[in-house]
Order: structure tokens, then C-alpha cells, then sequence
């Protein structure tokens, strides 16, 4: 990676991590317990039946070198469309999820093997089951978790008594992402019908449409700020700019990121800061944004940009390391300490 600031002409040491994995990287997820704290979870996009999760820690020498070394490594079926450790108030936090035909469970053991811990399925009496895009985990009651499916439904599950609270139909066409605000009861969701929609556990006979694309174009992605869950960013499919909402005045953006040249795949706040966010696409750039800054509607210039070999497929900011982006393109993972 290279970055666009001054720093380059620092001596301090820039602190960049790469691992090659032995497919395509898709996905990935820090594991969120302080006994694993360098650990990190990296799904495969194999375009066949069985496909791979690896387990890589990263551990550093007394100089402070580091690199990632491989723990473990178990199969999974399809390519995994998300994967998440288990949050750290988590009676279990070494349990981590992932969606791909189903939403499945698995535990990690202290000496790095993995069990299936369960498959959760609310449709059991078809031989057929919709693909599942998304998932979060709540992080105030870590017994919930939501995932959403092409099928058009989102689904509430007890991860606790292994079943199913809830089932809804979320939106009119496949829904692509579902994200928790940073309290128990609010969710949102995003899909092919162009929408971004709010919901509420308390009341799940309603949801309220925050957002809908000018031309109906699908909405990828969403990322709630945790530290000011009154804003919003979304992502339109083959478009280069993010979308930055404030829920309290729906319906026309506050600020649209614009600093892309290709198409978005990623966008996610920041999780000690409610004015930065970062966004990564195709044209193999993960940008970091200041929105707090900017008095225009339509911002060009990031903070921060980190250059990749090929098109970036994915990326994390996690609140177990607020100082470290984490990237997925090609066959790599690749950290960056910012």
C-alpha cells in the first residue's frame, strides 16, 4: 500500500502486514477477544461447492516485524458471503459466524481446532434455501444476530436457543446488507429495490424508508456510525461515490464521497470516531474520509489513501483495533496501521 499524506517522508516505520492466501480472499473478520486479539478470520470465493476459512494470527517479534501465520484452516460450503466473530461480551467469544447457503455457527478450542457448532435454517421443509448475503451481530444483547437473504426476508435468530425469533419481509426484491445502530433494537437494511430501510425489534410490523436511490438502483452496503448512530452510509452498486444520510432528514444525502474512479465494494465507519469513515473499490483504492471537515455536499478529496495491487473486494475497521484498516483483494490480506 502507499499512502497520499506527508507521512512518506517520515522515518517513522510504516506498519503494513500482507498475507497470501492460496485462493481469492472475500471476506474476513477480527476476532474480538483480548486472548486473540491478532487473530483474524479469512473466507474464499471459490466458484465451486467447497470452499475454505482460515484462521491467521499475527505475531510480531521483539523489533516489532511482524507477519501472519496460518492457526488453522476448516471448509465451508459455498464461498462465505460474511464472517464475524462472536462479540467480546460474548459468554462464548471464540465462537465466530458466517453466512453463505446458511448461517452457521462454529467453535474455535483453545488449541485451534474448529467444530460445527450448528446450522441455522428457518425453512425446513424445502429442499431448497435462498442464499443468505449478510449478517451482524448484536453487539448489546450478543444472543441476537440478523441476517438478510435474496429471498427478500430478514431473520432474528436466538443464537442461544439455536432457533429463529423472527422472520420479515424486509423489502421488495433481494436484500444485500443488514447492520444493528449501537443500541439493542434498531437495525437497517439495504437491497435491490433501491432502498435503505430502518427497523425496529420492538415493532417489527413497520419500518420506516430513510433512503431510496434516485433511479432505484440497488443498494449495496450499509454502515451505521456507532458514535453518532444518527448517520448512515450506503452504497449504490457500479457507483463510485458512498452516501452519507442523517436519519433525522431522510431522503437526500448530506454528503456524497466522490474520491473513487470505479465502483464501490466497501464502505465502514470508523470505530472510535464519528467523523471518519473509509471506503474501498474497484479501482484498487481504500480511501479514509473526514466528513467533519468538508462545508460541500459532494467531497473528492480523502484524508488518506492506500493503494492496492488489484481490485479490493472488502475491508474492516473493527473496535478491537481502531488503528488498523484491513483490506481483501486478490489472493491477500493485507493490515495497515493508520
Amino acid at each position: 500500500m502507499d499512502d497520499t499524506d506527508n507521512s512518506r517522508n517520515s522515518p517513522k516505520k510504516k506498519e503494513i502486514y500482507t498475507y497470501n492466501a492460496p485462493w481469492t480472499t472475500y471476506t474476513m473478520g477480527w476476532c474480538r477477544s483480548n486472548e486473540r486479539k491478532y487473530q483474524l478470520a479469512v473466507g474464499s470465493y471459490i466458484e465451486e461447492y467447497s470452499n475454505q476459512i482460515q484462521i491467521i494470527e499475527l505475531q510480531k517479534d521483539d523489533q516489532g516485524n511482524g507477519q501472519f501465520n496460518k492457526l488453522c484452516q476448516f471448509e465451508h460450503p459455498y464461498p462465505p458471503t460474511k464472517v464475524m466473530w462472536a462479540p467480546e461480551k460474548h459468554t462464548g467469544s471464540d465462537i465466530l459466524a458466517t453466512t453463505g447457503d446458511y448461517l452457521r455457527l462454529w467453535n474455535l478450542s483453545l488449541d485451534n481446532k474448529v467444530d460445527m457448532k450448528g446450522v441455522l435454517n428457518n425453512n425446513k421443509h424445502s429442499e431448497y434455501c435462498a442464499p443468505l448475503t449478510s449478517f451482524d451481530w448484536n453487539d448489546v444483547d450478543p444472543g441476537i444476530i440478523g441476517s438478510c437473504s435474496i429471498d427478500t426476508t430478514c431473520t432474528i435468530w436466538d443464537i442461544n436457543a439455536m432457533a429463529p425469533k423472527t422472520q420479515l419481509i424486509a423489502h421488495d426484491k433481494e436484500v444485500y446488507d443488514l447492520a444493528f445502530a449501537c443500541g439493542k433494537d434498531i437495525f437497517g437494511t439495504v437491497g435491490a429495490d433501491g432502498s435503505l430501510r430502518m427497523f425496529d425489534l420492538r415493532s417489527l410490523e413497520h419500518s420506516t424508508i430513510l433512503y431510496e436511490s434516485p433511479d432505484l438502483s440497488p443498494l449495496l452496503k450499509i454502515s451505521w456510525n456507532k458514535q453518532d448512530p444518527n448517520y448512515i452510509a450506503t452504497i449504490h452498486t457500479s457507483s463510485n461515490k458512498a452516501i452519507i444520510l442523517d436519519i433525522r432528514v431522510p431522503s437526500a444525502p448530506v454528503v456524497e464521497l466522490a474520491g473513487h474512479v470505479g465502483a464501490l465494494n466497501g464502505v465502514v465507519w470508523a470505530p472510535q470516531s464519528s467523523n471518519h469513515i473509509c471506503t474501498c473499490g474497484d479501482d484498487k483504492q481504500a480511501l479514509i474520509w473526514d466528513i467533519s471537515t468538508s462545508k460541500e455536499q459532494v467531497v473528492v478529496d480523502p484524508i488518506l489513501a492506500f493503494s492496492a495491487e488489484s481490485e479490493i473486494n472488502q475491508l474492516q475497521w473493527d473496535a478491537s483495533h481502531e488503528d488498523r484498516v484491513s483490506i481483501c483483494f486478490s489472493d491477500c490480506v493485507q493490515v495497515l496501521k493508520v
